[in-house]
C-alpha cells in the first residue's frame, strides 16, 4: 500500500565508537578521556532521526550474524525505525571509530564498512514494492556505485524523489560517475569538501560555490543542498539559490549533525513543507544534536525543532537566480 510519508533509506550501519579527550589533544600520545558505544551509519542514523520525528522509516542495509548486529537492530528497532528489510550476512558488522578533541571536534575516524561496500543489486531484490510505495528514497555513498546507480534508476522509474548523501569526501569521488541527465536525481548534500571533490573544483569563494552547485545541475541533480558548517547552508535548484544561516549552537559533538539534518528534513518533505522550511528544520536538528553528547537525541521532536527556530530568530532567505 502507497505511503506517500514513508521514507526508505538504504546505505551504511555500524556501531559507533567514539573517544573524547577531556584535554587537549596529544597526537602520538595517549591521552585521558572517556569512550562510548552506540548505533551508528549515515543511513541508520538517518532514518533514526526521521523515526523520532515522527514519520514512518524503512532502513536497508548490511549488518552481520553477530553481537554487534543483534544489538545495533535491537536499538534501531527500538528507536522506531523498520529493520524487516536489513541483511545479515557473514560478514561483520560495521564499526565506525571516532577521536573528539576536549571540544569535541572530531580530530580522525576509521570506518570499516565492508559488510555495506559488498552490498550489490542481487542482494536487495524485492525492494521495487517498498520504493514505489514510499514518499522518499535516501542513499547514502557508503554504497557501491554499482548498487547507487542502480537504486536512482529504480527511484527515477517509480517517480520518488531520490536524495544521496555523499558521506565522505572518499566516498564522494566516484558519484561524478554515478550522477547522469538522463537518470535525474532529486537532491545531493555535500559539504564543501566533499562538493569540491565530485566537481573537480576548488572552492574559495561564494561565486564558485555557487558555480560547483550549478555544474551538478548539468548532471541532472534537481536541488544541491550543500552543507556550510557555522556558516549555515546553500540550497541551490535550478531556478535560482539562496544561503541559508545556521542555527547557533554551544558545540559538545559534532558527530551525527550531517545525518540530523537530513533526517529533519526528510521528515519536514514528507510533511509537505517547501524546501527551504525543511531545510531550516534540518539546520535546527543539526544545531540541538551538536549541543548533546548523543549522536542522535532521544528527546528529538517536531516541537522542539520549532521552538529552537522561533528561539533563533533568523531571517527568511534572500532567493537569487542562478
Amino acid at each position: 500500500m502507497t505511503d506517500p510519508r514513508s521514507a526508505v533509506v538504504i546505505g551504511g550501519a555500524n556501531v559507533d565508537l567514539k573517544a573524547r579527550s577531556s584535554e587537549p589533544l596529544r597526537m602520538r600520545s595517549s591521552n585521558p578521556g572517556h569512550t562510548t558505544i552506540s548505533p551508528g551509519g549515515v543511513a541508520r542514523n538517518v532514518a533514526e532521526n526521521i523515526a523520532r520525528l515522527g514519520s514512518t522509516v524503512h532502513l536497508v542495509a548490511a549488518v552481520g550474524r553477530d553481537a554487534l548486529g543483534d544489538r545495533l537492530l535491537a536499538d534501531t528497532a527500538a528507536a522506531g525505525v523498520r529493520v524487516d528489510h536489513v541483511v545479515r550476512g557473514d560478514r561483520a558488522t560495521g564499526t565506525y571509530v571516532a577521536v573528539l578533541d576536549s571540544n569535541g571536534e572530531m580530530t580522525v575516524a576509521v570506518a570499516d564498512m565492508t559488510a555495506t561496500d559488498s552490498m550489490r543489486p542481487v542482494d536487495l531484490q524485492g525492494l521495487s514494492t517498498l520504493i514505489a510505495n514510499a514518499g522518499l528514497l535516501l542513499l547514502d555513498a557508503n554504497l557501491h556505485a554499482e548498487l547507487l546507480s542502480h537504486l536512482i534508476e529504480m527511484g527515477h522509474r517509480a517517480g520518488v524523489p531520490t536524495a544521496l548523501d555523499p558521506v565522505s569526501q572518499p566516498k564522494a569521488r566516484p558519484l561524478a560517475a554515478v550522477l547522469h541527465q538522463n537518470r535525474p536525481l532529486f537532491m545531493l548534500t555535500p559539504n564543501l569538501g566533499e562538493l569540491e571533490v565530485i566537481t573537480s573544483r576548488g572552492i574559495e569563494d561564494d561565486t564558485a560555490l555557487v558555480a560547483a552547485a550549478s555544474a551538478l545541475h548539468q548532471m541532472g541533480v534537481q536541488h544541491v543542498w550543500v552543507r556550510l558548517g557555522a556558516r549555515g547552508s546553500l540550497l541551490s535548484t535550478l531556478d535560482g539559490h539562496a544561503m541559508l544561516p545556521a542555527v547557533p549552537a554551544a558545540v559538545v559533538d559534532v558527530t551525527g549533525a550531517g545525518d540530523s539534518m537530513l533526517g529533519a528534513f526528510a521528515h519536514r518533505f514528507l510533511q509537505g513543507a517547501s524546501l527551504v522550511d525543511a531545510a531550516r528544520a534540518g539546520h535546527a536538528a543539526a544545531a540541538l544534536t551538536v549541543a548533546s553528547e548523543l549522536t542522535v537525541r532521544t528527546d528529538l521532536t517536531p516541537e522542539l525543532i520549532d521552538a529552537t527556530l522561533e528561539a533563533a530568530g533568523l531571517p527568511e532567505p534572500t532567493w537569487r537566480s542562478s
